[in-house]
């Protein structure tokens, strides 16, 4: 059953408004926005309100703002299939390859300072935590560490994740128009490579995601994979659109 997300304080509800006559094309590229003045007039808030919710856009490259002009929809970037959420699980078996998760720990949390950066929730607050290790005919791939806001999904604690991995599970009951991909090299610590059955000493490629439903954080998971047994990577055409 389906509830009814937190309301959604006055400055995020401006951004969907606006985020959705971009994504919806009714603001195409190029498209001059309503002044500040006008949207205080028409929302009836103020104008600190106002300004910050399309200073955020513009950190998050919707809109540019050029002043004493006014602001304007970004043009759109082209972006690879590395910003999806990839199914591992499907990948594998496409392969040919037999394919299994190990859960290894579902909880809740007192959130730390850092994780209640991330889900934007308050310092101490309750929060869902996983791990798993995704394996690939039995050989460890990737080993990943999940946090989930509790407000957006409640029944996370109560899955079956032997059977539907958590990020399967997410991306097929709670609907999220946004996404963030960061990817580093990195170093595993000794707890992690042997759980990947790896040196301490390999290099591993950490992909860390976050993701939103109408502004509101929903997860937070960081992915270790293996330098020398997973690539990340993707192939899309020149306008920037992912290839069939």
């Amino acid at each position: 059953m389906k509830r009814d997300l937190p309301s959604l304080a006055l400055y995020a509800q401006i951004k969907e408004h606006i985020s959705r006559k971009i994504q919806d094309g009714t603001w195409p590229a190029g498209h001059r926005l309503p002044s500040e003045h006008e949207l205080v007039a028409q929302f009836g808030i103020s104008r600190m309100t106002v300004n910050r919710a399309l200073r955020e856009l513009v950190e998050q490259g919707r809109i540019t703002r050029v002043a004493g002009v006014g602001s304007f929809v970004a043009e759109n970037k082209p972006q690879s299939t590395l910003l999806q959420i990839a199914n591992i699980a499907s990948e594998i078996r496409q392969r040919g390859h037999d394919y299994r998760c190990r859960m290894l720990t579902v909880e809740r949390l007192t959130a730390s300072p850092d994780v209640a950066a991330w889900l934007d929730l308050r310092a101490g607050a309750s929060v869902f935590h996983s791990a798993c290790l995704h394996l690939e005919n039995a050989t460890p791939v990737q080993l990943e560490e999940r946090y989930v806001n509790p407000q957006v999904v409640p029944d996370f604690l109560e899955q079956d994740f032997e059977a539907v991995p958590p990020s399967e599970y997410l991306v097929r009951n709670v609907p999220f128009d946004q996404i963030e991909h960061l990817v580093d090299a990195v170093l595993p610590t000794a707890e992690q490579a042997a759980m990947l059955a790896m040196e301490a000493s390999e290099p591993c490629l950490l992909l860390t995601r976050r993701t939103w439903t109408r502004n509101v954080p929903v997860t937070w998971v960081r992915c270790l994979h293996p330098a020398s047994r997973y690539r990340l990577g993707s192939r899309f055409r020149a306008d920037g659109n992912p290839t069939s």
